[in-house]
């Protein structure tokens, strides 16, 4: 049997759009043993959800690796421990594609390696912005070169992260949509220069610059406010440390001194559950570590 760890990731982070990708500690373990077909089990989140069948993201993966390779599918029990918030902007799908991909290479005996893993899961993904930290760990700044992906991987030191989801309605397809079709010029210069010294903050844990040099004006705008409560909860959570919008939302991710982070977490809830809407909610740290076997 082989059983491997995937981490939660948060993209974006602020002016970073589609580039800067975060690994959290936060993980689903999934191991891969010999059967006589496909069986895929969840427990933990989602797992209402993925246990209707047997094709989603992780299977297709694990599959993919396999027709790669030229190698004939055999059975395989998929057992996966789920503590990814899904639809969340943590990184769900990205998740479950590293791991399929990642564990049929493992049991085939590493035939590919981590550009081509990564290849892989940038073309499933669309882009590399999440699959990238996933796979690597730590703050990834990727970009994509024709067919090549360009990435850096930089070392953060522990910082605590407080997320809150608000459970709502907010589909992938939703957040894409209610982006510009383009963007001025002064918005585009305000987000370059933030997005490398949100790099140069994280690396250094400046959590002083962070706070400054959060802001974007591509994406969180428009979406925040189609998020219901999302922008009095981005508000609240600026007061505490520097905020983002995790992924395309609609988890507020907020980068706070620990002896902030329990009340941080209350009041950013606070503003969601006034309108009557249920949260999920977790405090944690980067991760320097990605994908792994243990």
């Amino acid at each position: 049997m082989i059983k491997i760890r995937v981490p939660a990731t948060s993209a974006n982070l602020g002016p970073g759009f589609d580039c800067l990708g975060l690994a959290l500690d936060v993980w689903n373990e999934i191991s891969f043993e010999p059967a006589n077909k496909l069986i895929y089990q969840v427990t933990g989140e989602g797992a209402e959800k993925l246990n209707k069948g047997t094709k989603n993201l992780l299977t297709k993966a694990y599959a993919l690796v396999y027709e790669v390779c030229g190698k004939p599918m055999s059975g395989v029990k998929i057992y996966a421990d789920n503590k990814i918030l899904m639809s969340s902007g943590l990184g769900s799908s990205a998740a479950a594609i590293v791991s399929g991909l990642f564990g049929a290479n493992e049991i085939l005996g590493n035939l590919l390696n981590e550009n081509e893993i990564l290849k892989l899961a940038t073309d499933m993904e669309g882009h590399p912005d999440n699959v990238a930290p996933a796979l690597l760990g730590g703050l990834v700044v990727s970009v994509m070169a024709r067919e090549e992906i360009i990435t850096k991987r930089y070392e953060i030191p522990d910082i605590t992260l407080v997320i809150v989801k608000p459970i709502v309605d907010w589909p992938t397809r939703m957040a894409r949509a209610v982006l510009p079709k383009s963007v001025s010029r002064a918005d585009a210069i305000h987000n370059i220069g933030r997005a490398v010294l949100v790099v140069d903050a994280l690396r250094g844990g400046d959590l002083d610059l962070l706070q400054k040099v959060m802001d974007d004006r591509i994406h969180q705008p428009y979406r925040l406010k189609h998020i219901s409560g999302g922008m009095a909860a981005y508000k609240t959570a600026k007061q505490f440390g520097a905020a983002a919008l995790s992924g395309a939302g609609p988890s507020i991710i907020n980068f706070v001194i620990p002896e902030n982070a329990e009340r941080a977490r209350k009041e950013i809830a606070q503003v969601f559950h006034e309108r009557g809407i249920k949260t999920k909610d977790v405090v944690t740290k980067p991760s320097t570590r990605g994908t792994h076997r243990i």
